[in-house]
């Protein structure tokens, strides 16, 4: 069987989506609705990494979706937070698999890239963000370049593309900074959550400097500088490091959610993290597939 290129699947129409609709539909009845009682319920997994030459990534994120959905049916969403799939085979199939597994949830999901998905092996079979958009993007989100906006009640959720085609570390954007600010500056009211792949500072406090290039945000002084003094800015989500942390930076609760994937020897602690924030404060929890 011939193996198509993701630029070659996409142009095919075999996903049946096209310009700003960024696939339409795509949830049916599963698209969010407003919160009602002013309270959000959530899932944040993170670098799930599935794998098509390692089997048990596969089976792991069916478990996941088995879990969320029998014992967190009620939750309004459930965020993936970069490095889904590692993007490493020719053609379309890890997106694909990615995609039909995570489907069976019960409650909308909703993703950003990471830096598997802007690196793809091999290097000139590029799934690039607006390929991305294009299978991930569903249409209840209003999308901003390379990022977007979702509302629920009183909360905006913005999920930011902080990657770096071809590279590891992340940056935001001057474009993901200014639609980022606008968005606070404008709706001073609104409660924001971020959602993007690299984390905010260096919690595990290494020394080697390449290492912190390589997890944390290349340009966070300016993030923070600009960004972090609006008070309705309350919660930001990360992974890529793999660890788990939570910390306060002002106003800002910071949270990093550990991998899901590791420890890839281990069939007990692959976990997620639950989010309950009711009366604006924050409570969580890590829970594991088993």
């Amino acid at each position: 069987m011939k193996l198509i290129t993701r630029r070659e699947f996409l142009k095919d129409g075999t996903l049946g989506l096209a310009g700003c609709t960024l696939a339409s539909g795509i949830f049916g009845s599963k698209a969010i609705a407003a919160n009602q009682d002013g309270d959000l319920h959530f899932i944040h997994v993170t670098d799930t990494h599935l794998d098509l030459g390692k089997p048990k990534t596969i089976t792991w994120i069916q478990m996941l979706v088995d879990k969320i959905n029998k014992e967190f049916s009620s939750v309004d969403f459930v965020l993936f937070g970069g490095d889904n799939f590692n993007n490493n085979v020719p053609g379309n199939s890890d997106a694909q698999k990615f995609k039909h597994i995570v489907d069976g949830l019960k409650c909308p999901w909703y993703s950003v890239r990471g830096n598997k998905e802007s690196t793809p092996k091999p290097k000139d079979d590029s799934l690039n963000q607006n390929d991305y958009a294009q299978m991930f993007f569903s249409s209840d989100l209003k999308v901003s370049g390379r990022d977007w906006k979702l509302e629920s009640g009183k909360y905006t959720i913005l999920g930011l593309d902080t990657t770096i085609e071809q590279h590891n570390n992340g940056i935001y954007t001057p474009e993901t900074l200014d639609f980022v600010e606008k968005e606070l500056k404008n709706n001073p009211d609104r409660y924001y959550i971020l959602l993007n792949h690299h984390t905010y500072w260096n919690f595990w406090e290494g020394t080697d400097k390449s290492n912190i290039h390589k997890y944390v945000l290349n340009n966070i002084d300016e993030v923070k500088k600009r960004l972090f003094g609006y008070r309705n800015l309350k919660l930001t989500l990360s992974g890529h490091k793999h660890l788990n942390h939570i910390g306060q930076s002002g106003t800002v609760k910071i949270i990093s959610t550990l991998g899901f994937v590791v420890p890839q020897d281990s069939e007990n602690d692959h976990r997620f993290r639950y989010v309950e924030i009711k009366d604006d404060v924050v409570t969580q929890k890590v829970v594991s597939i088993i």
